[in-house]
């Protein structure tokens, strides 16, 4: 008698503090038929499609607001009753809710397996009419068709009550693209992506399916798990991964769409990141600021030309002793304008720096395209050149495609020095 009044208390004490700290109704384990030990759903998330069009870390940059250690399940591409029946068996043991996205052929075929998502209190989305792999290059035409096409289906298959049917969308293989993202938030649909997958599309054993999805919800902590209720790999680890989800303290969490009698969950905007910024961190970016706008128009005080004549190191001196006597003074002493007008000159170098000694040894670099020659000396008679305006016309261009041989002989038959490879250039 008393421990069954203990555990009724207990009971009402989980379901009301679930009330208070998560607002929505909640499932407890406890009240699981015929399994006490259950998973359970720990309470039902109701979100605004329109105020958040587009959820999933995987591709976007808001997910659905989740505390920590919370997961919402996810399953794409049924029904297929063989594998999708199995599916629901498992999860009604478990008492676990989850959001189910039909794609609209399959839902025209098994029309009863839509109706049993319902039924067993799932939540329904659409997935497309016909799970085509190509949304991300699809014409707007064909986007829609698809779009609108696995909606009607999906309705058909629920007798057209479209309560039952929820505005959420999920594109096939999560092939992204603007054209069919903004034809879902025109017609109120809430594009999900999700935050870790578990491969079971791809040919992988039931034992990988359970160690990437316990793994990548371990290395995220929260967050929408993407499954597939058309795979026998998906029905061989969902246990597993229920019961390991049950061991390591996670919860489940249900998500329904917000009603004009049913509104959203209060939440606030960092909630609906994957790592909410701190209070000391902006939550948003600071706007952009068009053109800089300076605070004042007042401009400093600046010495002038005058009192910058670097080449007189003792007006320099001088300027520096004012400044220390004179602090309070914002520029620079005034110089004497006849020292200002001084001009300090530096000295030429000498022509015979410029100058190439007859009879001087060179060697000329020869072309890549032939073999170089060792040794071949030439003598050259430069002109001595005047001044610096002369050096540079010293270095004459390189001769043209010609060998050195017959350079030596052209210079003895002009009598014009001989032009000299740039050796700089080469």
């Amino acid at each position: 008698m008393i421990a069954s009044v203990l555990v009724g208390v207990r009971r009402r004490s989980l379901t009301v503090l679930c009330l208070a700290v998560l607002g929505s109704a909640c499932a407890q384990a406890a009240d699981c038929p015929g399994n006490p030990n259950a998973l359970g759903t720990s309470r039902t998330l109701v979100v605004d499609p329109k105020a958040h069009p587009r959820i999933g870390t995987m591709q976007y940059r808001e997910t659905l607001p989740l505390a920590d250690h919370e997961v919402v399940l996810t399953f794409d591409d049924g029904p297929l009753p063989k594998y999708s029946n199995q599916v629901l068996q498992i999860l009604a043991s478990q008492c676990v809710k989850a959001t189910f996205f039909i794609v609209g052929r399959q839902a025209n075929a098994n029309p009863e397996g839509v109706r049993k998502y319902v039924n067993a209190g799932h939540t329904v989305g659409t997935h497309s009419q016909n799970h085509p792999l190509t949304f991300d290059r699809m014409s707007a035409e064909k986007a829609q068709a698809e779009i609108d096409g696995g909606i009607a289906s999906t309705l058909a298959a629920l007798n057209g009550d479209k309560s039952k049917l929820a505005p959420f969308f999920r594109i096939p293989g999560l092939l992204r693209a603007q054209i069919p993202e903004d034809y879902a938030a025109s017609q109120g649909l809430q594009v999900w992506s999700a935050d870790f997958p578990a491969d079971d599309w791809r040919h992988v054993s039931p034992q990988r399916v359970y160690d990437l999805a316990i793994q990548r919800i371990e290395a995220k902590r929260k967050g929408i798990l993407l499954l597939h209720d058309i795979q026998p790999r998906t029905v061989a680890a969902l246990p597993r991964i229920l019961n390991e989800l049950k061991a390591r303290g996670y919860r489940i969490v249900h998500v329904v769409p917000a009603t004009p009698e049913l509104p959203a969950t209060p939440t606030e905007p960092q909630q609906w990141f994957m790592h909410p910024p701190t209070e000391n961190v902006a939550i948003t970016r600071w706007p952009p600021v068009p053109n800089f706008v300076f605070t004042t128009s007042k401009t400093l005080p600046a010495p002038v030309l005058a009192e910058m004549d670097w080449r007189d190191a003792e007006l320099i001196a001088h300027a520096v002793q004012a400044r220390v006597a004179a602090p309070q003074r914002t520029a620079w002493p005034q110089v004497r304008l006849a020292q200002a007008g001084s001009v300090a000159t530096l000295p030429i170098p000498a022509t015979s720096v410029f100058r190439i000694p007859e009879g001087r040894q060179l060697t000329l670099l020869a072309s890549r395209s032939r073999p170089p020659r060792a040794n071949l000396a030439v003598s050259a008679r430069a002109k001595p050149v005047a001044g610096a305006a002369g050096a540079r016309h010293a270095v004459h261009q390189p001769p043209h495609a010609a060998k050195g041989t017959k350079h030596a002989d052209a210079g003895k038959k002009t009598g014009r020095p001989l032009r000299i490879a740039n050796l700089k250039k080469r």
